[in-house]
Protein backbone atom coordinates (compact mmCIF):
# COMPACT_ATOMS: atom_id res chain seq x y z
CA UNK A 1 0.00 0.00 0.00
CA UNK A 2 1.19 3.40 -0.67
CA UNK A 3 2.31 5.62 1.69
CA UNK A 4 0.23 9.03 1.91
CA UNK A 5 3.49 11.02 1.16
CA UNK A 6 4.16 9.02 -1.90
CA UNK A 7 1.04 9.25 -2.94
CA UNK A 8 0.82 13.52 -2.31
CA UNK A 9 4.46 13.00 -4.39
CA UNK A 10 2.92 11.22 -7.23
CA UNK A 11 -0.37 13.52 -7.64
CA UNK A 12 2.10 16.58 -7.72
CA UNK A 13 4.19 15.22 -10.00
CA UNK A 14 0.61 14.27 -12.52
CA UNK A 15 -0.54 16.55 -15.01
CA UNK A 16 -3.80 17.05 -16.42
CA UNK A 17 -4.47 15.65 -19.99
CA UNK A 18 -4.80 19.23 -22.29
CA UNK A 19 -4.91 17.72 -25.75
CA UNK A 20 -7.84 18.43 -27.82
CA UNK A 21 -9.43 16.65 -30.85
CA UNK A 22 -8.41 17.24 -33.76
CA UNK A 23 -9.60 16.57 -37.07
CA UNK A 24 -7.68 13.97 -39.80
CA UNK A 25 -6.63 17.10 -42.20
CA UNK A 26 -5.14 18.82 -39.21
CA UNK A 27 -3.11 15.48 -38.60
CA UNK A 28 -2.06 15.30 -41.83
CA UNK A 29 -1.08 19.04 -41.90
CA UNK A 30 0.54 18.96 -38.80
CA UNK A 31 2.48 15.37 -39.65
CA UNK A 32 3.89 17.22 -43.25
CA UNK A 33 4.68 19.88 -41.30
CA UNK A 34 6.71 17.66 -38.88
CA UNK A 35 8.59 16.39 -41.94
CA UNK A 36 6.77 13.46 -43.02
CA UNK A 37 6.49 12.69 -46.85
CA UNK A 38 3.05 12.10 -47.81
CA UNK A 39 2.64 11.16 -51.17
CA UNK A 40 -1.51 11.06 -51.58
CA UNK A 41 -3.01 13.04 -48.90
CA UNK A 42 -6.58 12.00 -49.29
CA UNK A 43 -5.61 8.15 -49.00
CA UNK A 44 -3.28 9.26 -45.88
CA UNK A 45 -6.66 11.16 -44.33
CA UNK A 46 -8.66 8.02 -45.37
CA UNK A 47 -6.36 5.65 -43.79
CA UNK A 48 -6.50 7.76 -40.43
CA UNK A 49 -9.65 7.29 -40.42
CA UNK A 50 -10.50 3.82 -40.85
CA UNK A 51 -7.54 2.37 -38.12
CA UNK A 52 -7.56 5.88 -36.25
CA UNK A 53 -4.56 8.09 -35.38
CA UNK A 54 -3.54 6.51 -32.22
CA UNK A 55 -3.21 3.01 -33.26
CA UNK A 56 -1.50 4.71 -36.40
CA UNK A 57 1.03 6.64 -34.08
CA UNK A 58 2.69 3.78 -33.23
CA UNK A 59 4.14 2.70 -36.07
CA UNK A 60 5.04 6.62 -36.94
CA UNK A 61 7.52 6.31 -34.04
CA UNK A 62 9.93 4.43 -35.38
CA UNK A 63 10.64 7.38 -37.94
CA UNK A 64 11.01 9.95 -35.45
CA UNK A 65 14.35 11.59 -34.91
CA UNK A 66 15.84 11.90 -31.01
CA UNK A 67 14.74 13.40 -28.96
CA UNK A 68 11.66 11.66 -29.90
CA UNK A 69 9.60 14.05 -27.75
CA UNK A 70 10.12 16.87 -30.46
CA UNK A 71 8.08 15.02 -32.91
CA UNK A 72 10.12 15.44 -35.54
CA UNK A 73 10.64 12.84 -38.64
CA UNK A 74 13.63 11.23 -39.66
CA UNK A 75 15.18 13.09 -43.26
CA UNK A 76 13.15 10.62 -45.97
CA UNK A 77 9.94 9.17 -43.55
CA UNK A 78 7.31 8.47 -45.79
CA UNK A 79 3.73 7.77 -44.33
CA UNK A 80 3.54 4.74 -46.45
CA UNK A 81 6.24 3.34 -44.48
CA UNK A 82 4.40 3.53 -41.34
CA UNK A 83 1.51 1.48 -43.48
CA UNK A 84 4.03 -0.97 -44.63
CA UNK A 85 4.56 -1.40 -40.88
CA UNK A 86 0.95 -1.57 -39.90
CA UNK A 87 0.03 -4.21 -42.47
CA UNK A 88 3.61 -6.52 -41.57
CA UNK A 89 1.95 -6.28 -38.07
CA UNK A 90 -1.31 -7.26 -38.57
CA UNK A 91 -0.37 -10.27 -40.73
CA UNK A 92 2.37 -10.96 -38.17
CA UNK A 93 -0.71 -11.23 -35.23
CA UNK A 94 -2.22 -13.80 -37.29
CA UNK A 95 0.74 -16.05 -37.88
CA UNK A 96 1.12 -15.82 -33.75
CA UNK A 97 -2.40 -15.99 -33.15
CA UNK A 98 -2.17 -19.32 -35.68
CA UNK A 99 0.02 -21.01 -33.57
CA UNK A 100 -0.88 -20.11 -29.99
CA UNK A 101 -4.37 -21.43 -31.34
CA UNK A 102 -2.67 -24.96 -31.18
CA UNK A 103 -0.86 -24.63 -27.58
CA UNK A 104 -3.90 -23.21 -25.76
CA UNK A 105 -6.11 -26.19 -26.99
CA UNK A 106 -3.64 -28.68 -26.17
CA UNK A 107 -3.00 -27.19 -22.25
CA UNK A 108 -6.56 -26.96 -22.00
CA UNK A 109 -6.98 -30.92 -22.78
CA UNK A 110 -4.19 -31.80 -20.84
CA UNK A 111 -5.23 -30.08 -17.66
CA UNK A 112 -8.52 -30.99 -17.48
CA UNK A 113 -7.74 -34.61 -18.18
CA UNK A 114 -4.93 -35.58 -16.28
CA UNK A 115 -6.00 -33.73 -12.90
CA UNK A 116 -9.57 -35.40 -13.47
CA UNK A 117 -8.14 -38.80 -14.65
CA UNK A 118 -5.58 -38.76 -11.33
CA UNK A 119 -8.01 -37.36 -8.60
CA UNK A 120 -10.66 -39.20 -9.97
CA UNK A 121 -12.80 -36.34 -9.44
CA UNK A 122 -14.70 -35.04 -12.96
CA UNK A 123 -15.76 -31.79 -10.65
CA UNK A 124 -12.11 -31.33 -8.89
CA UNK A 125 -11.88 -27.09 -10.71
CA UNK A 126 -14.83 -26.31 -8.41
CA UNK A 127 -13.53 -28.02 -5.24
CA UNK A 128 -11.49 -26.05 -2.66
CA UNK A 129 -9.71 -29.28 -1.64
CA UNK A 130 -7.52 -29.36 -4.79
CA UNK A 131 -6.12 -25.87 -4.29
CA UNK A 132 -3.30 -24.56 -2.24
CA UNK A 133 -4.80 -20.82 -2.09
CA UNK A 134 -7.83 -20.38 -0.76
CA UNK A 135 -7.89 -16.97 -1.92
CA UNK A 136 -7.04 -17.25 -5.43
CA UNK A 137 -9.42 -20.43 -5.11
CA UNK A 138 -12.75 -18.02 -4.33
CA UNK A 139 -11.29 -15.55 -6.89
CA UNK A 140 -11.39 -17.99 -9.08
CA UNK A 141 -14.66 -19.30 -8.62
CA UNK A 142 -16.06 -15.39 -8.65
CA UNK A 143 -14.81 -16.02 -12.54
CA UNK A 144 -16.86 -19.04 -13.46
CA UNK A 145 -19.32 -17.71 -11.85
CA UNK A 146 -19.59 -15.21 -13.97
CA UNK A 147 -18.53 -17.06 -17.61
CA UNK A 148 -21.53 -19.58 -16.82
CA UNK A 149 -24.04 -16.85 -15.95
CA UNK A 150 -23.00 -15.11 -19.06
CA UNK A 151 -22.68 -17.97 -21.52
CA UNK A 152 -24.86 -18.23 -24.66
CA UNK A 153 -22.69 -21.77 -25.68
CA UNK A 154 -25.34 -24.12 -26.93
CA UNK A 155 -23.26 -26.87 -24.44
CA UNK A 156 -23.79 -24.91 -21.36
CA UNK A 157 -27.29 -24.35 -21.75
CA UNK A 158 -27.29 -27.64 -22.71
CA UNK A 159 -25.67 -28.67 -18.88
CA UNK A 160 -27.79 -26.47 -17.13
CA UNK A 161 -31.01 -27.85 -18.59
CA UNK A 162 -30.46 -31.31 -18.03
CA UNK A 163 -28.55 -31.83 -14.98
CA UNK A 164 -28.98 -30.35 -11.96
CA UNK A 165 -25.30 -30.06 -10.70
CA UNK A 166 -24.25 -27.22 -9.30
CA UNK A 167 -21.04 -26.76 -11.91
CA UNK A 168 -20.18 -28.64 -15.41
CA UNK A 169 -17.00 -31.37 -14.91
CA UNK A 170 -14.00 -29.68 -15.36
CA UNK A 171 -13.86 -30.25 -19.18
CA UNK A 172 -16.59 -28.41 -19.87
CA UNK A 173 -15.59 -25.70 -17.94
CA UNK A 174 -12.34 -25.57 -18.91
CA UNK A 175 -13.77 -24.10 -22.69
CA UNK A 176 -14.97 -21.14 -21.32
CA UNK A 177 -12.72 -19.79 -19.23
CA UNK A 178 -9.78 -17.40 -20.71
CA UNK A 179 -6.38 -18.33 -20.73
CA UNK A 180 -5.39 -16.72 -18.03
CA UNK A 181 -7.68 -18.04 -15.87
CA UNK A 182 -6.90 -21.57 -16.99
CA UNK A 183 -3.18 -21.07 -16.12
CA UNK A 184 -3.88 -19.47 -13.05
CA UNK A 185 -5.76 -22.43 -12.05
CA UNK A 186 -2.61 -24.67 -12.88
CA UNK A 187 -0.39 -22.56 -10.99
CA UNK A 188 -2.93 -22.62 -7.85
CA UNK A 189 -2.80 -26.63 -7.95
CA UNK A 190 -1.81 -28.06 -4.26
CA UNK A 191 -0.44 -30.93 -5.81
CA UNK A 192 3.22 -30.33 -7.01
CA UNK A 193 2.92 -34.56 -8.68
CA UNK A 194 -0.03 -32.79 -10.08
CA UNK A 195 1.81 -29.64 -11.69
CA UNK A 196 5.06 -31.84 -12.69
CA UNK A 197 2.77 -33.86 -14.39
CA UNK A 198 1.34 -31.94 -16.41
CA UNK A 199 4.37 -29.25 -17.06
CA UNK A 200 6.36 -32.30 -18.06
CA UNK A 201 3.75 -33.32 -21.40
CA UNK A 202 5.63 -29.84 -22.24
CA UNK A 203 9.01 -31.13 -21.48
CA UNK A 204 9.22 -28.44 -19.05
CA UNK A 205 9.97 -27.62 -15.37
CA UNK A 206 6.76 -26.30 -13.25
CA UNK A 207 8.44 -22.47 -12.64
CA UNK A 208 9.44 -22.40 -16.84
CA UNK A 209 6.33 -23.94 -18.02
CA UNK A 210 4.21 -21.69 -15.82
CA UNK A 211 6.45 -18.26 -16.90
CA UNK A 212 6.17 -19.56 -20.53
CA UNK A 213 2.14 -19.99 -20.64
CA UNK A 214 1.87 -16.43 -19.06
CA UNK A 215 3.56 -15.14 -21.97
CA UNK A 216 1.62 -17.22 -23.99
CA UNK A 217 -1.02 -15.65 -22.58
CA UNK A 218 -0.32 -12.21 -23.09
CA UNK A 219 0.89 -12.30 -26.51
CA UNK A 220 -2.10 -14.21 -27.41
CA UNK A 221 -4.03 -11.37 -25.65
CA UNK A 222 -1.97 -8.39 -27.60
CA UNK A 223 -3.24 -10.31 -30.70
CA UNK A 224 -6.46 -10.96 -29.56
CA UNK A 225 -6.89 -6.85 -28.98
CA UNK A 226 -5.19 -5.92 -32.53
CA UNK A 227 -2.55 -4.48 -30.78
CA UNK A 228 1.03 -3.30 -31.89
CA UNK A 229 3.04 -6.47 -31.63
CA UNK A 230 6.36 -6.43 -33.81
CA UNK A 231 8.06 -3.94 -31.34
CA UNK A 232 6.55 -4.56 -28.17
CA UNK A 233 8.18 -5.34 -25.32
CA UNK A 234 7.17 -7.75 -22.54
CA UNK A 235 5.72 -6.36 -19.10
CA UNK A 236 7.49 -9.63 -17.71
CA UNK A 237 10.24 -11.26 -18.38
CA UNK A 238 10.02 -14.62 -19.02
CA UNK A 239 12.18 -17.40 -17.50
CA UNK A 240 15.12 -18.54 -18.81
CA UNK A 241 15.38 -22.44 -19.04
CA UNK A 242 18.66 -23.65 -17.15
CA UNK A 243 20.53 -26.95 -18.54
CA UNK A 244 18.18 -27.36 -21.07
CA UNK A 245 18.82 -30.82 -22.89
CA UNK A 246 17.05 -30.62 -26.03
CA UNK A 247 17.15 -27.45 -29.08
CA UNK A 248 16.89 -24.64 -27.51
CA UNK A 249 18.71 -20.98 -28.74
CA UNK A 250 22.40 -20.30 -28.07
CA UNK A 251 22.30 -16.55 -29.20
CA UNK A 252 22.18 -14.01 -26.35
CA UNK A 253 18.82 -12.43 -26.94
CA UNK A 254 16.46 -10.20 -24.86
CA UNK A 255 14.01 -12.34 -23.13
CA UNK A 256 11.26 -9.32 -23.31
CA UNK A 257 11.54 -9.26 -26.92
CA UNK A 258 8.91 -10.83 -29.74
CA UNK A 259 11.38 -12.91 -30.86
CA UNK A 260 12.32 -14.75 -27.59
CA UNK A 261 8.17 -15.06 -27.58
CA UNK A 262 8.21 -16.39 -30.60
CA UNK A 263 10.60 -19.32 -29.27
CA UNK A 264 8.49 -20.20 -26.53
CA UNK A 265 5.72 -20.30 -29.06
CA UNK A 266 8.13 -22.57 -31.37
CA UNK A 267 8.93 -24.72 -28.27
CA UNK A 268 5.34 -25.83 -27.64
CA UNK A 269 4.86 -26.27 -31.39
CA UNK A 270 7.55 -28.41 -31.87
CA UNK A 271 6.08 -30.56 -29.05
CA UNK A 272 2.67 -30.63 -30.59
CA UNK A 273 3.39 -30.76 -34.28
CA UNK A 274 7.15 -31.65 -35.30
CA UNK A 275 6.70 -30.74 -38.67
CA UNK A 276 5.39 -27.27 -38.43
CA UNK A 277 6.11 -24.92 -40.75
CA UNK A 278 6.07 -22.09 -38.40
CA UNK A 279 9.65 -21.02 -39.67
CA UNK A 280 8.74 -21.06 -43.02
CA UNK A 281 5.95 -18.48 -42.68
CA UNK A 282 8.13 -16.41 -40.48
CA UNK A 283 10.80 -16.36 -43.31
CA UNK A 284 7.75 -15.93 -46.41
CA UNK A 285 6.14 -12.98 -44.06
CA UNK A 286 9.56 -11.40 -43.84
CA UNK A 287 10.38 -11.89 -47.72
CA UNK A 288 7.00 -9.70 -48.03
CA UNK A 289 7.97 -6.83 -46.07
CA UNK A 290 11.90 -6.64 -46.40
CA UNK A 291 11.58 -3.26 -45.16
CA UNK A 292 10.71 -4.39 -41.78
CA UNK A 293 13.53 -4.12 -39.30
CA UNK A 294 14.20 -7.51 -37.50
CA UNK A 295 16.85 -6.52 -35.22
CA UNK A 296 14.16 -4.25 -33.42
CA UNK A 297 12.20 -7.36 -32.58
CA UNK A 298 14.76 -8.70 -30.95
CA UNK A 299 15.94 -11.31 -33.66
CA UNK A 300 19.69 -12.26 -34.03
CA UNK A 301 21.80 -12.45 -36.69
CA UNK A 302 21.05 -15.62 -38.67
CA UNK A 303 18.20 -16.82 -36.00
CA UNK A 304 17.17 -19.35 -39.09
CA UNK A 305 20.24 -21.17 -38.12
CA UNK A 306 19.92 -22.00 -34.44
CA UNK A 307 18.68 -25.18 -33.41
CA UNK A 308 15.34 -24.50 -32.24
CA UNK A 309 14.54 -23.34 -35.31
CA UNK A 310 16.69 -25.77 -37.34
Amino acid sequence: MLKSGVVLFLYIMSVQYKKHFSCTSDIVSLLLDRGLIIEDVDFAQRYINRVGYYRLSGYLYPMLRFPKENHSFKSGSKFQNAINLYRFDKKFRFLIFYEIEKIEILFRSILSNVVSEYTGNIFWMTDPSFFASEERFSRTMTLIDKELKNSKEEFILHFKSKYSNPYPPAWILVEILPLGVVTRIFENLADNVLRKKIASRFGLPVPVFTSWMTIITLTRNSCCHHSRVWNKENAISPMIPKNIKVKWIVSKVSPKRIYYNLCIIKWFVDIISPHNKLKDRLLKLFSDFPMIDTKAMGFPKYWEGEPLWM
